[in-house]
């Protein structure tokens, strides 16, 4: 099966190169007497790498990337390999910290996510769009300190170091955004 210009969304994965992509974006332009330029941006699924491709006239022909999404569960760590547990099958699958990326520093025991496999292989993990996570270090606040509506650094359970305000203490959990990796609240 092929995909031709008015196929194309937002959010569907393609195969290009022999590689897996999301489209994140295209714009199609015609001008007088020409043929249509349509301009896609892709993010891969493998690496998470944005790039860029433009293709030309009427006949061309993308293919839909056989692209599976699983609920799994992160369950352990042996060496460089993430194992998570599919939710459904039970079946264990690793995953390497490079697959991984970012992803680690929101990666917590027990969380669950999405696995993206490609032919059958573990490729990519889409996370919760918010996860809650402890506080393991930080200063503490000062009184008076928070007049201006102040941060601080503190570092969280996985490793994760970005700005809480100063109310927040060691012990605490927090809530973080993992599109953006900001704290949004603290969590009673």
């Amino acid at each position: 099966m092929t995909l031709g210009y008015g196929d194309l969304r937002k959010g569907m994965t393609i195969e290009l190169d022999g590689e897996p992509y999301a489209v994140v974006g295209y714009e199609r332009s015609k001008m007088q007497q020409r043929a249509p330029v349509i301009r896609v941006r892709l993010k891969s699924i493998r690496t998470g790498r944005v790039i860029d491709k433009s293709f030309q006239g009427y006949d061309v022909k993308l293919t839909p990337a056989s692209v599976e999404h699983h609920k799994a569960q992160y369950i352990y760590q042996d060496g460089d390999f993430y194992y998570l547990m599919d939710t459904y099958s039970y079946e264990q699958f690793p995953i390497s910290s490079a697959q991984l990326g970012d992803s680690l520093l929101y990666l917590k025991e027990q969380i669950e996510v999405e696995v993206l496999f490609y032919n059958g292989e573990a490729v990519a993990v889409e996370l919760p769009n918010f996860v809650e996570l402890e506080v393991n270090d930080t200063d503490p606040g000062v009184r008076g300190d928070t007049a201006q509506g102040g941060t601080k650094p503190a570092t969280l359970e996985t490793g994760l170091t970005l700005q809480v305000p100063f109310f927040v203490n060691v012990g605490d959990m927090v809530k973080i955004d993992t599109r953006t990796g900001q704290y949004l609240s603290k969590v009673s």
